[in-house]
């Protein structure tokens, strides 16, 4: 508030109030905040998708995953592809990672679905082996699926999405069978 300068012993004058933009909002779950904190600490080590760490033992393979690990990728500047992967790999397998790491710029470039790595680099260290999946798998319902649904279905390549897939249909014919 100011007091207008030209009159003497006046009142404040008040000057309008910019809009505030409503602090804070809706309450969100850590879950929600996670992808983007951890985005912002997998790209300062160098990785555009946070993916290729957690999806690790997909993309090269259960056994090699227990030896080695992604520490970065390193691209020249200014571009997104011909990178450096940096892994760090058991000393007593070295010798073994270094002999196929063409295969593993292989795996890791269809992952990325372009040409992102040209060249691996090992360090050797400690390599925390990936969580083994313990979840127990749900046994296959022996509901059948509807008809109508069902040929749709086959065509579908990827055995997991198909099966949720499946299962979504079982569910909207039970749906249907109770009204």
């Amino acid at each position: 508030m100011e007091r207008d300068p030209k009159k003497p012993g006046t009142k404040p004058v008040a000057k309008p109030r910019q809009y505030e933009r409503p602090r804070g909002g809706a309450a969100r779950s850590v879950a929600e905040l996670m992808p983007e904190v951890g985005r912002t600490a997998f790209r300062r080590f160098g990785f555009i998708q946070s993916s290729v760490v957690t999806r690790w033992p997909e993309i090269v393979g259960a056994k090699h995953a227990r030896v080695c690990s992604p520490e970065a990728i390193r691209f020249p500047p200014g571009e997104k592809s011909n990178g450096i992967l940096e892994l760090v790999v058991v000393p007593a397998h070295a010798p073994l990672i270094s002999h196929v790491t063409g295969e593993i710029i292989e795996r890791v470039n269809r992952f990325f679905g372009y040409s992102a790595v040209a060249r691996v680099k090992l360090r050797q260290g400690a390599v925390k082996p990936p969580p083994e999946d313990r979840r127990p798998t749900a046994p296959p319902s022996l509901k059948p699926i509807p008809v109508e649904l069902g040929d749709s279905l086959r065509d579908i390549g990827d055995p997991e999405l198909r099966a949720v897939l499946e299962s979504l249909a079982r569910s909207l014919g039970d749906k249907n069978e109770d009204t």
